[in-house]
């Protein structure tokens, strides 16, 4: 479960995790389970985020699980989040369009009277954000960046169609006269810049140029992250 914590200060809202125990990371099966080291032993643990993973999810890696004893669940355990080299990383891939709605919420992008709507179908995709106040219309699109290779921030750390089908259909929006985004969240702090991985998906990068050149914003932000917490802190530099 995830709360909201308001601060005054900077006008940060903070998604806070309950239930969050230390962890040491030992092997992942497959996408979707990692065997894990708690206090009670080993266990078997959900793994949130189906991307590869690989510089993060190294033998003996620690981490931060969240324990769900619910008895309709086949695990007790979420990977929330990892340290590597000293920087948390928060793995939850459910929990950036929460926070992205939660900092459009608090005045940026449009005012605080937006309208928001979740989960919106336009063409052949559904996008994470429909954003409207006024005349303004926006559909926004949220990808999660947990892929760091020195201080660089890169996105996809796998081949992804999806990805490119969502900024294809960015671009149809934005010629019927919509705003377009794509909001490109890095779940950590201590980045210089972002840019498309070309190394891993070239079909993406060229994509993601073609959109920025036909209109649609492309923006990065970094965020504050804790093994029980996670907001945006500041815009990051996007080099295409």
């Amino acid at each position: 479960m995830l709360i909201l914590l308001e601060k005054r200060e900077k006008s940060k809202r903070f998604m806070r995790y309950e239930r969050i125990e230390e962890a040491v990371f030992k092997s992942r099966p497959n996408r979707f389970i990692a065997q894990v080291v708690t206090a009670r032993g080993s266990e078997v643990c959900h793994v949130k985020n189906t991307g590869r993973c690989r510089e993060l999810l190294v033998p003996d890696a620690r981490i931060w699980v969240q324990r769900n004893e619910s008895p309709h669940r086949k695990t007790a355990l979420d990977l929330i989040a990892v340290e590597k080299k000293g920087r948390i990383i928060n793995m939850d891939s459910q929990v950036p369009n929460k926070v992205a709605e939660e900092w459009v919420r608090a005045g940026h992008l449009f005012s605080e009277h937006v309208k928001i709507r979740p989960e919106t179908q336009y063409g052949n995709s559904r996008f994470d954000l429909y954003l409207e106040e006024g005349e303004r219309k926006m559909f926004l699109e949220v990808k999660g960046v947990t892929l760091e290779e020195d201080g660089i921030a890169r996105f996809p750390d796998a081949p992804t169609e999806r990805g490119v089908k969502h900024v294809e259909e960015l671009i149809a929006c934005r010629k019927k006269g919509y705003e377009a985004e794509i909001l490109f969240m890095i779940q950590m702090k201590g980045v210089s810049f972002l840019e498309p991985n070309d190394r891993t998906h070239p079909e993406f990068g060229e994509t993601l140029r073609r959109a920025r050149k036909a209109g649609v914003r492309v923006m990065a932000v970094d965020c504050l992250v804790t093994p029980d917490s996670i907001c945006v802190d500041r815009e990051v530099e996007v080099r295409l």
